[in-house]
């Protein structure tokens, strides 16, 4: 099969109206392609795409793309992760092409995380165009064969665009009008932040229904199993835009010790059925950061498998 006439599966399971399930990769701190691999084996089958991270949190990593050339390379299938904060639109309209022209169908537009929180903080940031330019930049290039100037492309990238949203950074009425705009802008899929406040992302999600959005767009929900109390804490705490009520800490903080981490799978799987009900939800984007081995089980226990051939 021509890699440049396939399309994104991804893209082929939501509009067959199957509950998608995503998960996600961070390319390793080196050029260990065996590590990696091994990290793709255990998503393997199990879900109907993979975010291929940027340098997340600001820590020089292998980059996106070629950790996703390597994912397909291996048969599966990439979503390719571009953040703002590293390229002009030189860099980015060169790598849109390139990431297409390796068998790449998935795109994630993202602002990215801020240089003073990672391993680098007295690097140069960016921010040539931001997400929202970003995602109407991809979607010009797909849909009306013409790079940022205006100039033709001869061959286009046609990639299914994504984009973040976060329901809880405050204010909470913005959100959905932010995700809005997104839309607006070409987003075909949104991948929300990880939800542990069910009940504020329940008002979210019926205000974009309200407002047609999920008409126009799949919504995915994201999920982060808990790991420890610590990590609730911390994320309770010290990481931005999350929302983690105190009655799931309480939760964490009941079980023994020995059980936590399958206390937190359970809030997980309790979630995953939620979401299959919640209207307005198209799936599920299980981000299992550094617990890869565990999305098999987790994906069994969910009820998402076998995922669908389309």
């Amino acid at each position: 099969m021509d890699d440049l006439k396939s399309g994104s599966n991804l893209e082929k399971v939501l509009k067959a109206g199957h509950f998608a399930f995503t998960g996600e990769c961070g390319p390793p701190r080196g050029a260990n392609v065996e590590h990696l691999k091994e990290k793709f084996a255990h998503l393997k089958g199990k879900v109907d795409a993979v975010n291929i991270t940027d340098n997340q949190t600001a820590v020089v990593r292998m980059s996106s793309w070629a950790a996703s050339a390597i994912m397909v390379q291996e048969g599966m299938e990439p979503n390719f992760q571009m953040v703002c904060r590293d390229r002009n639109r030189l860099a980015m309209q060169s790598d849109i092409l390139g990431v297409y022209s390796m068998g790449i169908r998935n795109m994630l537009c993202l602002s990215g995380d801020h240089q003073k929180f990672g391993n680098h903080p007295q690097a140069k940031n960016v921010y040539d165009i931001d997400s929202m330019q970003l995602i109407s930049l991809v979607k010009k290039m797909r849909d009306e064969k013409k790079f940022m100037n205006d100039e033709e492309i001869d061959i286009p990238p046609k990639l299914f665009i994504g984009a973040a949203s976060n329901p809880f950074a405050e204010p909470f009425e913005f959100r959905v009008h932010r995700l809005a705009k997104k839309i607006e802008a070409g987003a075909d899929f949104i991948q929300t932040q990880c939800i542990y406040n069910m009940e504020k992302f329940r008002e979210f999600m019926k205000q974009a229904v309200d407002m047609g959005l999920t008409e126009k767009c799949y919504i995915l929900a994201g999920v982060t199993p808990m790991k420890s109390v610590g990590m609730a804490n911390y994320m309770a705490k010290s990481v931005p835009g999350m929302d983690v009520p105190d009655a799931l800490i309480k939760r964490l903080k009941g079980v023994e010790k020995g059980k936590v981490a399958e206390e937190g799978i359970k809030f997980a799987l309790e979630q995953i059925a939620e979401f299959k009900e919640m209207k307005g939800v198209a799936g599920v984007h299980l981000m299992a950061i550094e617990w890869e081995h565990k999305v098999p089980e987790i994906a069994e226990r969910a009820g998402v498998l076998p995922r669908p051939k389309v």
